[in-house]
């Protein structure tokens, strides 16, 4: 099938235009001097159709956020576009607005528990950024000065410089520093490698008492939050172990630090349902969102705060000392109002859960290959982590994971037709996270290339 109209400007080459005034996010730019830069111009479905028409497989659901797949744009654009012609822009700041009133409403209601108050941001590391202030100022409204946040090891929550300075990738922070004072790490819920003699149970009292140490250790006067993915995306879909977040949220209790779960990823049914807090429970004081709440058909993102966390911000004179420009925004508000009301009618949280099992099963072959050495995640969000020996499970050293994820694999996936991520923020891992409308047809696919491709992979590595 040929991509249409694959530029609205007459006479523009694309390509040319790309490498002479596009820059795009964490890409290594160079790579496009001699060579084509992949241009996507349609989408349909769990499909995406490159410039030249040729189709893809969207393995990585955008950045796991496309929920509702590509065929939804019509609807959508139809809520947009009468958003336009009512109030195409006014502000938070001291205004409502009806779109962002209904859409925290409905937030709301979907929401765990006693978060029913929501705050917008224009994405992700935003609303990251505005749980740490909120974090802040509410330890302020109750008598205390907290600011220390604690992450884990490996976790990504975002690229502004807050949101960068909790997250727990050492390659993309390091070049930033000095950044927002303090945050300390954890070891993050990977059981992949650790002593084959170890119970669930051990490990999850391993992890948490590494927790209580650490806040005593950093002083529980002085913490703010802890922050945490309900299933780590960065490294590889790390679950976490029974009981884990019972005893992170004990223990927060304990000491007086809120408990946020970035749910960026996690939330609007990724994991089977609206909220991993809800699946896990989690019991979050805080909730960070985006990606799946408008299914990135706008750039839009929220913070999720407990009528706990909201209280002091209610009364008197005390006011939360932030804003966007753009939160809540009415057209990115109907856009968001929209997806849900898909979401709902076609059932898609339901349907994941459902279907979680038959897509582990689905991808597990893949942990025959002698370059796999774990397959894990839950929901449509999984990874598979390769090996240099799977006797040994030996690592890559860096040249070897750079050489395997950027110089083959990226590319020879694309090449085969499927769009997912090979990364190495971590270990290397290929993480996999279609759309939530994919069916048995799109994880046989996924699964047949991802075979054909770590095959190949392998017989690089001497397997």
């Amino acid at each position: 099938m040929t991509a249409t109209n694959p530029t609205t400007v007459p006479g523009l080459d694309l390509q040319q235009a790309a490498r002479d005034h596009l820059w795009m996010h964490f890409t290594r730019m160079s790579a496009y001097a001699d060579a084509p830069v992949p241009i996507i111009a349609r989408g349909e479905g769990s499909y995406l159709y490159d410039a030249d028409g040729k189709r893809y497989l969207d393995g990585l659901a955008g950045l796991f956020a496309v929920q509702i797949g590509y065929s939804h744009g019509e609807e959508i654009g139809e809520a947009a576009a009468a958003q336009m012609r009512e109030l195409p822009y006014y502000t938070n700041w001291s205004y409502a607005h009806p779109r962002s009133i209904e859409l925290a409403a409905k937030v709301a209601e979907l929401a765990p528990g006693d978060l029913n108050r929501v705050f917008f941001t224009s994405g992700g590391s935003e609303a990251v950024e505005s749980a740490w202030k909120l974090a802040r100022q509410w330890h302020t409204a109750n008598g205390e000065r907290r600011w220390k946040a604690i992450s884990r090891d490996v976790a990504y929550h975002g690229s502004t410089l807050g949101a960068l300075s909790i997250t727990g990738v050492s390659p993309i922070r390091n070049p930033f520093e000095p950044l927002v004072p303090q945050v300390a790490r954890l070891r993050n819920t990977n059981r992949f490698r650790r002593p084959a003699e170890e119970t669930e149970a051990q490990f999850t009292q391993f992890l948490l008492d590494e927790l209580e140490q650490t806040i005593l250790a950093e002083g529980p006067e002085t913490v703010a939050m802890v922050i945490m993915e309900p299933v780590q995306n960065s490294g590889g879909a790390f679950t976490p172990p029974e009981g884990y977040f019972k005893g992170v949220r004990e223990l927060c209790d304990e000491h007086g630090v809120l408990l946020v779960a970035d749910e960026v990823i996690t939330g609007f049914g990724r994991i089977g349902d609206w909220f991993a807090s809800n699946r896990y429970d989690i019991r979050p004081d805080l909730i960070t969102s985006a990606k799946g709440l408008s299914s990135a058909y706008a750039s839009i993102g929220a913070v999720i705060a407990s009528d706990k966390v909201a209280a002091p911000f209610l009364e008197g004179d005390a006011t939360y000392l932030h804003g966007i420009t753009f939160g809540g925004h009415p057209v990115q508000s109907a856009i968001a109002l929209k997806n849900i009301e898909i979401m709902e009618r076609e059932q898609l949280p339901q349907k994941v859960r459902a279907s979680e099992e038959r897509f582990r099963e689905t991808l597990a072959p893949l942990l025959d290959l002698p370059i796999v050495g774990d397959l894990r995640g839950t929901g449509y969000f999984f990874a598979v982590e390769l090996v240099k020996d799977k006797e040994t499970n030996a690592f890559f050293s860096d040249a070897e994971s750079e050489d395997l994820l950027r110089g083959f694999l990226s590319e020879r996936l694309f090449d085969a037709g499927l769009i997912c991520r090979a990364d190495d923020r971590g270990e290397p891992v290929v993480q996999i996270s279609p759309p939530l409308v994919a069916e048995q047809q799109q994880f046989d696919e996924i699964a047949a290339i991802l075979g054909e491709v770590l095959t190949e992979a392998g017989k690089r590595v001497g397997h």
